[in-house]
């Protein structure tokens, strides 16, 4: 029989309080920014399109 995956991530000293840290006040860059910017645009594009596809079809 399989045994069960144990996750064992184990940070200790300064790693430890980098990643608290980050995990109280995470910092996003410009970069990863404008990537949540685009991705927002683009799923309103498709949210428009596919609201027009459904009234399309339920019109025939």
């Amino acid at each position: 029989m399989a045994k069960p995956v144990e996750l064992g991530l184990v940070l200790e000293g300064e790693d430890a309080k980098r990643f608290i840290e980050y995990d109280d006040n995470p910092k996003a860059s410009p970069l990863v920014l404008a990537m949540i910017a685009e991705g927002r645009e683009l799923y309103e594009k498709n949210e428009r399109k596919v609201r027009e596809l459904k009234a399309r079809k339920s019109r025939q």
